[in-house]
């Protein structure tokens, strides 16, 4: 949790709860892979890379590859191979350090929580390849 914190304070100073900017969001993610929780449990992780490319998987689920990008109001959203609607969320930064995701119009409590950060990679094949 040290890291995550040490982290995510390197973008500014704490706020009682800060939405992180877009250049904010780059800076913190890129060339890293964030693992979230969702009610305390286990809930997925997400691999950023430099050209905006994103592999994320559910905890225990297939990988989906995709992109994110900044909307007009500043929320930061996903489009998926599989989905190609956007995922819209804030990103915030909370006054304990924790780093919250939150799915627009979701209520707090539904939140997905930082749980490590990391420069691992995702065990993810490439598509198409065969055996």
């Amino acid at each position: 949790m040290r890291l995550i914190l040490a982290l995510f304070l390197a973008a500014g100073p704490a706020w009682a709860e800060r939405v992180v900017t877009p250049d904010e969001f780059h800076q913190m993610v890129t060339g890293r892979t964030l693992h979230f929780d969702r009610f305390g449990e286990a809930f997925g992780a997400e691999q950023y890379f430099e050209d905006s490319r994103v592999i994320w998987a559910f905890e225990g689920g297939q990988c989906q590859r995709g992109i994110w990008f900044a909307n007009p109001e500043g929320q930061i959203c996903f489009v998926y191979d599989s989905d190609p609607a956007p995922q819209c969320w804030d990103f915030i930064e909370m006054e304990d350090g924790a780093f919250h995701a939150r799915l627009d119009g979701d209520a707090p409590s539904e939140d997905l929580v930082t749980r490590d950060v990391s420069r691992e990679s995702l065990d993810c094949p490439l598509p198409d390849l065969g055996v």
